[in-house]
């Protein structure tokens, strides 16, 4: 027996549908899609109506567009390999001024978009000034060869907070950047800034004067926040090992690495589990509960290979056992602590899982 990471392919399909609600999406599709698998997300969102594509690597940039030939895509991260991105005709970030002077002569022909720093002080233009610099600077450049300014963008990093006032803040920061930019005369052919987070506190909707929501992990199955009814996204994703044994333990003995679980009562059953961190569990999950024969158990200790849980009479060998899936949603564990919830889809060892599309 081995576990088990399983697709419903149906489901993944019609979340995508759900998720993009008739709106103009661009499909985050970074870190091979959530690990997900590249070519099967942009297959399913190309059939669910979005055609425009981002991610950070260049290489899945090059990947995307063998998938889907005709779509848009956008390179979240400023690369250097200027010849590469003009034969894939890809649309690529413009981090900062120091970038496009070093580099303005090596961007041209090729399709950039404007970023706006904003809160999170990833990468990107400090404020309206800076912006202005660069548009005039390319304004007064006559070369018939010079880049392409095409979009303007910003990253929303504090959308899924609600406690704290710094998404209303960064919102308004980028709204009267934008604005400012649009009433001059200045236009872009695309202007996004929109995550899962925002897309859905907005009700779905793309911002005033935007093109796209730019959305990543709700199209996987997870919701941004808590807030979020559950049924207003679906979880394709299955994780399921199985039992391999039960073993009965007394009070005080010690089970597990490094005395993980002491035993506090005489013929505690525990379920051993094939199935542990070394496929990807994040250990923080061995503080809840898995699913066996529709019930939840208590997990007790994690191992790289293993998990003991605490079962009773009704579970025996060879049953399956649930981590994740809609019924015990990775989002649910989000929410009480247990990493984020791309870091538990990342985490997952696709080489030592038994990878499944249903």
């Amino acid at each position: 027996m081995t576990a088990i990471w399983s697709v419903d392919t149906e489901v993944f399909y019609q979340n995508a549908v759900k998720v993009r609600n008739e709106q103009s999406i661009m499909a985050v599709v970074k870190n091979n899609a959530y690990h997900y698998g590249l070519e099967f997300s942009v297959k399913e969102f190309l059939k669910a109506g979005i055609q425009t594509f981002s991610t950070t690597s260049l290489k899945e940039a090059i990947r995307v567009r063998e998938i889907a030939p005709h779509a848009t895509i956008f390179l979240m991260n400023a690369v250097y390999e200027f010849d590469t991105v003009r034969e894939y005709e890809i649309h690529m970030t413009l981090p900062s001024l120091t970038y496009y002077y070093e580099h303005k002569e090596d961007l041209r022909n090729i399709h950039v978009h404007l970023e706006f720093e904003n809160l999170l002080h990833r990468s990107g233009f400090k404020d309206l000034e800076e912006l202005h610099e660069v548009l005039e600077d390319h304004a007064q450049n006559k070369s018939d060869n010079k880049m392409i300014i095409s979009g303007i963008w910003t990253h929303f990093g504090y959308a899924d907070e609600f406690d704290v006032p710094e998404y209303d803040i960064e919102r308004q920061a980028w709204l009267n950047v934008l604005n400012t930019l649009l009433d001059e005369g200045y236009s872009f052919d695309m202007i996004h800034a929109q995550n899962s987070a925002s897309f859905y506190r907005e009700g779905q909707v793309v911002l005033p004067h935007h093109t796209h929501a730019r959305v990543g992990i709700a199209l996987y199955g997870s919701r941004p926040y808590s807030k979020l009814k559950e049924s207003e996204i679906q979880q394709s994703l299955t994780v399921k090992g199985n039992v391999i044994q039960v073993r009965e333990v007394n009070a005080g003995d010690y089970c597990g690495y490094s005395f993980a679980y002491e035993a506090t009562k005489n013929q505690t059953q525990l379920a051993v589990v094939d199935i542990g961190y070394g496929d990807g569990i994040l250990k923080s999950r061995a503080q809840h509960e898995a699913m066996i024969n529709g019930k939840r158990y208590p997990i007790r200790a994690l191992m790289m290979s293993h998990m003991f849980v605490e079962v009773d009479n009704e579970v025996h060998a060879q049953d399956e056992v649930v981590l994740y899936n809609n019924d015990i949603r990775i989002d649910e564990f989000t929410f009480k602590g247990v990493g984020a919830n791309s870091e538990q889809l990342s985490a997952m060892n696709h080489d030592s899982l038994i990878k499944e599309y249903i």
